[in-house]
């Protein structure tokens, strides 16, 4: 996931990430910013700020690296930014990635793709 644009879009935002943790799947926050706040950190198996890997999004190279941190081939992942140019990154790297518009919309979206129980 994204942090700004999409985790602070408020609590069913936020509450994502814990849910899928509840699921047994693990969870990578991936920002172009520098840092984020520590409650937001804890939500996640896996940090990546900035270029501290080398790569930055939208490079495919950034998601595929991450994917590997969790142990997890890209095509098994869910990525989801507020920015096109972030979610055809995730695509090229072999990842389903969801466009954030709407809160609604995108917490049905990774429910069912994730298999979460309903909220």
């Amino acid at each position: 996931m994204d942090y700004g644009g999409v985790l602070t879009d408020g609590a069913p935002m936020l509450a994502l990430p814990g849910r899928a943790r509840a699921a047994g799947l693990p969870t990578a926050l991936v920002s172009d910013g520098n840092e984020v706040p520590d409650a937001v950190r804890r939500l996640f198996d896996v940090v990546v700020l900035g270029a501290q890997i080398g790569a930055r999004k939208p490079d495919p190279e950034v998601f595929r690296r991450v994917a590997a941190m969790l142990d997890v081939p890209p095509q098994e992942c869910v990525m989801v930014d507020d920015l096109a140019r972030n979610v055809r990154g995730a695509r090229a790297a072999g990842m389903v990635a969801v466009q954030h518009h709407d809160v609604d919309v995108t917490v049905c979206e990774v429910g069912i793709l994730l298999d979460l129980p309903p909220v």
